[in-house]
C-alpha cells in the first residue's frame, strides 16, 4: 500500500512497510506561495490540482493508494485509474506519518515545517479572505444593531423624562417636542421656577423660548425638591449623552458603508443597506441571494403565515424603508419594490465580489433605472437621450435671429 501525504511545500508518497514502517518513494514540490495556495485550495474542495494528477502519473502508482479525503480518493480512481482507500487504517497511517514526518523526508526539520504551515496559513487565509480591514461587514452588522439598541433606549429613556418632569410643568412637553431639545431645556432651566431668568436661546429659538417663560407661570403642575431635580437632570444627562453617541456611530456606519459596499449603499441608503447585510449574515450571504428573496428579506413572519393561510404574499421587507421605494404611490409600491430589489442584488455583487471597487458605479446607474421606471409609473413625462438633443437643437435655432433674404 502506498499513502499520499500533503506537506505545505508539495505531496510525498511513502510506502507502507508490514510492521508500521514507512519509506518515501516520490516527493513533488510546489514552485512558489501562489502555487501551493492553488493547490491547498483544491485539496480543501477535494478537487483534483493539475500538480497532483501530474505527480500521480509521473509516480506511475500499481498499488492500493491511502488518501485523506474520500472525495479525492473518488476523483483520483476516475481520472486516473488508481483504487484508493480511506476508512480508519488510513487515519492511524496518516497520524503516523504526521509523527515522523522530520525522520521520513531528508533535510526537513521540525523548525522548518513549522514555517512552511504559518507561512502557507497566512498566504491561504489572505487570498481566501481578501483581507481588507474596510471590508469587515462584521462591523457593520455590530454597528447597525447598536444603532438600533441605542434607538430604543433614547425612546426609553425620554419618555421616562416628560412623564417624570411632567408632573412638574407638564405645559412644556407641548411646547418643546424634540426629546434632545427637551432635555436640554430641562438641564439649562431647572425648575419651572427659573424659565423667567434663564436664556433658552442657546437650546431653542426665540419663540419656544418665550412660549416655555409664559407657560411656566400660568403652570398647575406641582413642585419639585432638590432631590428630585438633580435626579431628572442626571437622566437627561444621559439622553443627551446617548443621543451624542448616536450622531457619531451614524456617521461611522456611514463611512463603513461607502467602504464596504458603496454600490448597494447608494441603491437603498446607509441604513437600509446595514440591515439587509445583518439580515442576511453577511455582504457574501446577501450577494448570494436571489433579487426574490431580497425584495422580501425581513417579511419571512409573514411570507410564510401568507403561504399557511392561502392569502397574498408580502411585496416587500426591509427594501419597503428605501427612499426609493418610500416615494412611491401605494398601488405602485410592490412593482418599485421588485425593481429596486433587481438592482440592489446586482448592486450586492459587484460591492462582494469585485476586486477593485473605486465607487458606486453600478448603484448610480441602478437608481436612475428606478427612477425612471416611478417616474413612468407615476405618469410623468419622460424624455429619452435623442429627444432630449432634439429639443436642445430646437432650442437653439429658436433663439437665433432669423437674417432677411
Amino acid at each position: 500500500m502506498l499513502a499520499l501525504y500533503e506537506l505545505p511545500g508539495g505531496y510525498a508518497l511513502f510506502k507502507v512497510i508490514e510492521g508500521g514502517g514507512f519509506k518515501l518513494v516520490g516527493q513533488h514540490h510546489f514552485k512558489d506561495s501562489e502555487h501551493a495556495v492553488e493547490a491547498a485550495k483544491a485539496l480543501m474542495n477535494s478537487e483534483l490540482h493539475e500538480s497532483l494528477k501530474k505527480f500521480l502519473k509521473k509516480s506511475k502508482i500499481q498499488d492500493t493508494l491511502a488518501v485523506q479525503d474520500a472525495k479525492l480518493g473518488g476523483l483520483i480512481k476516475k481520472k486516473l485509474d488508481i483504487p484508493c482507500i480511506f476508512d480508519g487504517e488510513v487515519e492511524e497511517i496518516m497520524r503516523n506519518i504526521r509523527e515522523q514526518i522530520t525522520t521520513l523526508v531528508e533535510g526537513l526539520t521540525d523548525q522548518n515545517m513549522l514555517q512552511m504551515s504559518l507561512g502557507l496559513a497566512h498566504t491561504l487565509n489572505r487570498h481566501l479572505l481578501k483581507f481588507s480591514a474596510d471590508k469587515i461587514d462584521v462591523m457593520v452588522i455590530q454597528a447597525i444593531g447598536l444603532l438600533d439598541d441605542l434607538d430604543k433606549e433614547l425612546n426609553t429613556y425620554a419618555m421616562r423624562v416628560k412623564e417624570w418632569y411632567g408632573w412638574h410643568f407638564p405645559e412644556m412637553a407641548k411646547i418643546v417636542v424634540d426629546n434632545l431639545q427637551y432635555a436640554r431645556v430641562i438641564l439649562k432651566m431647572g425648575t419651572r421656577e427659573n424659565a423667567a431668568t434663564t436664556d433658552l436661546v442657546d437650546v431653542v429659538d426665540e419663540d419656544t423660548a418665550a412660549q416655555v417663560r409664559d407657560a411656566a407661570i400660568h403652570s398647575m403642575g406641582v413642585g419639585l425638591t432638590p432631590e428630585d431635580i438633580t435626579n431628572i437632570k442626571m437622566l437627561c444627562e444621559e439622553v443627551v449623552s446617548t443621543s451624542e453617541y448616536r450622531v457619531q456611530l451614524f456617521e461611522y456606519l456611514r463611512n463603513r458603508m461607502n467602504a464596504i459596499a458603496p454600490n448597494l449603499t447608494t441603491m437603498v441608503g446607509e441604513l437600509v443597506g446595514a440591515r439587509l447585510i445583518s439580515h442576511a449574515g453577511s455582504l457574501m450571504n446577501l450577494a448570494k441571494m436571489p433579487s426574490s428573496t431580497v425584495q422580501i428579506l425581513g417579511a419571512e413572519k409573514a411570507l410564510f403565515r401568507a403561504l399557511k393561510a392561502k392569502q397574498a404574499t408580502p411585496k416587500y421587507g426591509l427594501i419597503y424603508h428605501a427612499t426609493l421605494v418610500g416615494q412611491a404611490k401605494a398601488n405602485h409600491k410592490g412593482k418599485i419594490a421588485r425593481i429596486a430589489a433587481c438592482r440592489t442584488a446586482l448592486a450586492t455583487r459587484v460591492d462582494a465580489l469585485a476586486e477593485n471597487v473605486t465607487g458606486p458605479t453600478i448603484g448610480v446607474e441602478g437608481r436612475e433605472s428606478v427612477e425612471f421606471k416611478l417616474r413612468k409609473l407615476e405618469g410623468g413625462q419622460i424624455f429619452t437621450k435623442a429627444q432630449k438633443s432634439h429639443q436642445y437643437v430646437e432650442a437653439e435655432t429658436s433663439t437665433q435671429p432669423s437674417t432677411a433674404t
